[in-house]
């Protein structure tokens, strides 16, 4: 009996062994099924929309509104303006003109169509350095002395809504009615959503083509075209000493203008939003050329109605343009008319806001069910008698007549566009230099001054570039499950909690042989796009990957192989979307998974917590220049096949290789251009060791554009802090991969461990 008892007891030893053999030490069993990175990016999005719920409360912090007066309440209000201004790209100085320029045949007449009750010309005038607003300028026969500038949707031209051309019922062309009405009308052409391919490449529209570049310089299409809203607005107050009365009045992305263009200028003194106003919290699913960075932090459509306050606004639940976007390189989309529920909702908060009847000048008009056509006459009359005592709207007139042969609207819109690319590639140029002057206070004098004067930068960058949740990590809660093993290394999965719904997932491999006391180096690698753990350590994409986290293992390195986000296409692309509006992105949620995974490594009894080096290549090669600057525990990180001149490879529309051309639409990040380029972050990883690892026939980019970039980093490091050995670049005879020559070499040496014997 006492045999068969100890029998017993040592097969139930023999089976804790084996299970425990499942899991390392500490940690709980990995009982997850299922491909764990598609786990891993439906929670992140859970996350991130029900941080997207929690904005609207949120806002309040950065609000100080008084309401004891009108000029209490403008004044209270100053910070916020500026900070629209800011984040929609309305930084530049607009020209001065004296008055607008009529485009006409010297063949023909002057005026481009004429009706009894007004007379339409073709105009152009000066916003921004060469950018140009063009469109229609409507004169009255009778003009009462206000001026509207009717702004119409996308998909419209100015002499649609002017009478000029068919595709709107008369009694919806508000920039006619206007004008029949005795105010003096300008109607500005803006960039349609016209679809196609871009250099035989992604297809887009041209509004996300120019909003590419001009968000990675920190400028904005929208931007752009408040610009020549605000030029016309800079004429007509000139007319007269004391100037005239102007509205501002706009349908779809018009309706956009209107209201962005009331909120920035307290010289308009009445705006009309028509189709467009909404609760913004779905802002995300809406064309990525409405996207503005940080918009949601600070802002929804009810926070621009109070900067409009205390003058007057009409809003008109409409039926707005409706349409969907399919992704073909371009970013997808989906329009729908706003609710009306939700409209007056959104209105209703404004009133909330601004706190005082007194300042509250707020009007709602609902066209049938809400869903009913725009333009309404009870709301054009709520616009005229806002900026004119006498004026009011009239009935449709006579149609106007063409003068002379129809615009071709085509060959404008693509001179319009050129203006705004040719911009942004003269900004493109200036780029640099705006950096420098934006590192300014950076003391290179020695190490210590270095690193006291980089903390306000590596600040700016968590914050407004990289964007930061302040949120508490949860507890660990480490669960592994076991891989598999060779004979010199073993490989578990490991699952940790992050935040509510975020998890991070990876691969550690363990070399054997470890003494029980020993402190071993970690060397972090990480995937590529659509990549994962599995392709670091050899499983598949081993033309790319060349097995280097199971190669380092097996040089002594305990290697970690995590997932990271950007996998399964729209679906991490469209995390972006979701993060941009609260001044964050994708690295928001990735740099916070790799703090706790070092956190998580650093709690290992073999693990040396000062030796935890970042390698990655790719998109791998973006978290390295991102994360590393952030979670400080690393103490070293390799670029593989991504170091760039990144900020001209995202904006350039001169090289094929630029990102203006390609499906990856999440790529473009808010004013690097004014801020930070991949010189500018390795600074804020210096002095750490950093290397770049570079093949000469890898498409990412080109050789001197690297090398150029690359000067810039080891002249900080060499040049003027003299930290001789402490960056590396290795150039090799190959295509887009890990090398992992110059790299390990590099690893050996700063991670202080011997190389294998050759």
């Amino acid at each position: 009996m006492t045999r068969l008892i100890m029998l017993y007891l040592a097969a139930q030893l023999l089976v804790v062994d084996v299970t425990n053999a499942q899991q390392l030490p500490g940690t709980k069993p990995l009982t997850l099924e299922g491909d764990i990175a598609s786990h891993l990016v439906d929670g992140v999005d859970r996350f991130l929309l029900r941080q997207l719920e929690s904005t609207m409360d949120a806002r309040a912090r950065y609000w100080n509104r008084d309401s004891s007066s009108a000029e209490a309440y403008v004044k209270s209000v100053a910070p916020n303006r500026e900070r629209l201004a800011e984040i929609t790209g309305v930084v530049d100085e607009r020209k001065s003109f004296t008055d607008l320029d009529i485009i006409a045949r010297t063949d023909g007449p002057v005026e481009a169509a004429k009706s009894d009750l007004f007379t339409a010309y073709n105009v152009r005038w000066p916003a921004v350095r060469d950018i140009n607003g063009i469109g229609l300028l409507l004169k009255p026969a009778k003009p009462n002395g206000a001026y509207v500038i009717a702004i119409p949707d996308a998909d419209q031209t100015p002499e649609m809504i002017s009478g000029l051309a068919e595709g709107i019922p008369a009694e919806q062309q508000f920039a006619r009615r206007f004008a029949e009405s005795g105010f003096t009308v300008v109607v500005p052409a803006i960039i349609s959503r016209r679809y196609g391919p871009r250099n035989n490449r992604a297809k887009m529209t041209t509004r996300e083509f120019l909003y590419r570049s001009s968000f990675e310089l920190g400028r904005h299409l929208i931007g752009f075209e408040i610009q020549k809203v605000l030029a016309v607005v800079d004429w007509c107050k000139a007319r007269s000493e004391e100037g005239p009365n102007v509205a501002v009045a706009g349908y779809g992305e018009g309706g956009l203008l209107a209201l962005y263009s009331a909120a920035l200028d307290t010289r308009i003194d009445a705006a009309m939003v028509s189709g467009y106003f909404d609760s913004r919290q779905e802002m995300w699913s809406e064309p990525v050329s409405r996207n503005v960075h940080a918009f949601l932090d600070q802002f929804g459509d009810a926070e621009l109605a109070s900067l409009v306050a205390p003058r007057h606004l009409v809003i008109e639940a409409a039926k707005g343009p409706e349409f969907e976007l399919k992704s073909e390189g371009g970013a997808p989309a989906v329009l729908d008319t706003p609710e009306p529920k939700v409209v007056a909702a959104e209105v209703q908060r404004a009133k909330d806001l601004i706190g005082s009847e007194d300042l509250t000048r707020i009007e709602l008009f609902i066209s049938g069910d809400g869903h009913g056509g725009f333009a309404t006459t009870s709301a054009l009359d709520a616009v005229a008698s806002a900026i004119s005592i006498e004026a009011g709207i009239v009935a449709v007139g006579t149609a106007p007549k063409l003068s002379t042969k129809p615009t071709d609207v085509n060959a404008r819109e693509v001179a319009q566009a050129h203006e705004i690319e040719a911009h942004t590639q003269w900004l493109l140029t200036k780029s640099l230099s705006i950096r420098q002057d934006f590192f300014k206070d950076l003391d290179t004098s020695s190490v210590e001054a270095y690193e006291k004067t980089i903390e306000p930068y590596r600040e700016y960058f968590k914050h407004e570039t990289i964007g930061h949740f302040e949120l508490p990590l949860k507890v660990m809660n480490p669960r592994t499950r076991f891989v598999e093993e060779s004979d010199k290394w073993t490989r578990y999965e490991v699952v940790l909690d992050v935040f509510e719904d975020v998890i991070a997932y990876g691969l550690i491999t363990i070399p054997k042989g470890i003494g029980e006391d020993e402190q071993r180096p970690v060397v972090v690698c990480q995937h590529g796009l659509e990549g994962r753990p599995q392709d670091v350590i050899g499983e598949q994409s081993s033309q790319y990957y060349s097995a280097f986290a199971t190669k380092l293992a097996e040089r002594g390195f305990i290697t970690f192989a995590p997932q990271n986000l950007y996998i399964f296409k729209d679906r991490f692309r469209t995390l972006q979307r979701k993060s941009y509006p609260q001044r964050k992105t994708l690295f928001s949620t990735i740099v916070p998974q790799h703090q706790q995974i070092v956190n998580w490594l650093k709690s290992l009894q073999n693990v040396d917590g000062n030796r935890i080096a970042f390698y990655g290549l790719s998109y791998g090669g973006k978290s390295a220049m991102r994360i590393p600057p952030l979670v400080t525990d690393y103490c070293l990180s390799i670029c593989s096949a991504d170091f760039n001149e990144w900020v001209f490879k995202n904006a350039t529309t001169q090289h094929n290789f630029s990102y203006m051309f390609t499906g990856e639409y999440e790529i473009f990040e808010w004013n690097l251009g004014g801020t930070f380029n991949y010189a500018e972050m390795a600074y804020l990883i210096c002095p750490r060791p950093f290397m770049v690892e570079r093949g000469h026939f890898d498409g990412v980019g080109k050789d001197q554009w690297v090398g150029y970039e690359f000067g810039r980093v080891r002249f900080m490091y060499q040049g003027l802090l003299k930290l001789q050995d402490q960056t590396e670049i290795e150039w090799f005879d190959g295509p887009h991969k890990i090398n992992g020559v110059g790299t390990f070499k590099f690893l050996h040496k700063h991670l202080n461990w011997p190389e294998l014997d050759e």
